[in-house]
């Protein structure tokens, strides 16, 4: 069927492009950990420790790390076998075909479209409490999610931020990842900060018992702290704009995982060994742990830190929103006014301005408690569909090349990540399988009645 009409692997791979190919391997490891270093350590850790897993949240963010992992390796071959902008979106349309294409695209829409709306949102109510710190209150109605009930109709500042992050998204790449490369130091900074002042203060009864809800807790644990470590994938985004996107693509994904889950595990450690873990329901855990060591002027540091840092999370995944629309619009799947190059920064600056006038939208009038959920069970739908297209890539295409990544013993580490997924995804809540079931239903409407009419492929076989 012609909806499952293929792009040739050689001729995705040569795909010409209007944009400036002056990234490298650095600017893509900071990419990465800019989006995935940022929620997970500053908002998630508090009420994941209290709710799901105690002290062996350290082991959730293992588990979890273990799924991003193997996911980080089936990302890094298909990344240096079919280095096209647009990560599993144009490596579908290599091995699956067009519907699948679009639908994987869609999912990652998805997921970078909440994850930025989400982070917003979190983003503002850090600084909701620095302005209350400050004794500066905003009115009511601008100061969260739509909610009458509770008189409030509009996040102001986090609709405000994006608006920033949207402009400068649109700047030339290293210009707008220049920000995000100097926030992931600042990042550094405060968790080295915290790691330093906080082991003097850790108690290991804290620990004590380290698995309170059993190994039940530590995976519905790590069903709810996967939302960190997305991001990583942000870096395959970059085909297009990396100097040698077969070599430095792989090297930024392993890179920023490796990274982010080393400084989850201690973070998470010193954290519940300087507080019980059930006095951590709180949105700003690290800062509140240095609080309740009485340690205020840490914690205002802190506090500051993560109103800045949580900034390159913004950044990194509207980068990404942006490059996927744009890849997706540039094949003819979405509106072709969006795969339009900018002639000055050459960047897409229209998808640019429609990713963020839609997570304006979304973050300003949706909660955040909404969002977090969907977004992973969306990631872990394609990331399972990815699992099975590396098999399906060795069918087609043999092994991979010298000086291509090489993922060791397919078929069972895809199907371990499949397994691995499918048990994550079983741990979310009803409501959310219904809010992704809608979602599926949306990206199929869509496909039909546009994508697939106006679709580069089928013109040409037209």
């Amino acid at each position: 069927m012609s909806m499952f009409r293929k792009k040739e692997l050689t001729a995705v791979s040569s795909e010409p492009s209007a944009m400036k190919k002056d990234l490298k391997t650095m600017d893509l490891i900071l990419l990465g950990i800019g989006a995935i270093v940022g929620t997970g350590i500053f908002v998630v850790t508090g009420v994941a420790a209290e709710q799901y897993a105690g002290p062996a949240l350290s082991l959730s963010f293992l588990v979890a790390a273990g799924a991003i992992v193997l996911a980080g390796l089936c990302y890094t071959e298909f990344a240096s076998r079919i280095p096209a902008i647009g990560g599993p979106y144009a490596y579908m349309y290599v091995v699956f075909g067009e519907l699948v294409a679009w639908m994987t695209g869609w999912l990652v829409i998805c997921e970078f479209f909440l994850a930025v709306s989400s982070v917003a949102s979190g983003w503002s109510g850090y600084v909701h409490g620095f302005l209350n710190s400050l004794g500066v209150d905003l009115p009511k109605a601008l100061s969260g999610a739509y909610n009458p009930a509770k008189g409030t109709y509009i996040d102001i500042i986090a609709v405000l931020v994006l608006f920033v992050v949207m402009f400068w998204v649109s700047l030339e790449a290293k210009t707008a990842l220049r920000l995000n490369n100097m926030m992931v130091f600042v990042k550094f900074g405060i968790i080295a900060l915290f790691l330093v002042v906080g082991i003097f203060y850790v108690k290991p009864d804290n620990w004590q018992p380290f698995i309170p809800f059993g190994f039940s807790g530590v995976v519905s644990g790590a069903a709810v702290v996967f939302f960190a470590f997305l991001g990583f994938d942000a870096v395959s985004m970059t085909a297009e704009e990396v100097k040698n996107p077969q070599k430095d693509i792989p090297k930024g994904i392993i890179g920023s995982i490796i990274i982010a889950t080393v400084l989850y595990v201690i973070v998470t450690l010193i954290l519940t060994g300087i507080v019980p873990f059930d006095a951590l329901g709180v949105k700003d855990p690290v800062a509140f742990a240095m609080r309740f060591v009485q340690r205020d002027g840490v914690a205002g540091v802190i506090s500051v830190g993560a109103i800045l840092t949580l900034l390159t999370v913004t950044i990194s995944m509207m980068y990404s929103l942006a490059r996927i629309i744009y890849a997706i619009s540039k094949d003819g799947l979405l509106p072709k006014f969006m795969s339009k190059i900018d002639k000055k920064n050459r960047t897409p600056k229209n998808a640019t301005y429609v990713a963020g006038v839609c997570t304006m939208i979304f973050a300003g009038l949706v909660p955040m408690e909404l969002l977090a959920e969907l977004t992973n069970i969306v990631t872990l739908m394609y990331l399972i569909v990815m699992a099975i297209g590396i098999i399906r890539l060795r069918k087609v295409a043999g092994d991979p090349k010298p000086g291509e990544f090489k993922i060791p013993f397919v078929p069972f580490v895809p199907i371990l990540l499949v397994v691995v997924s499918i048990g994550l995804m079983l741990q979310l809540q009803a409501a959310t399988w219904k809010a992704f079931a809608v979602a599926l239903v949306l990206g199929f409407l869509i496909y039909f009645g546009y994508g697939y009419k106006h679709s580069n492929e089928n013109k040409a076989n037209n």
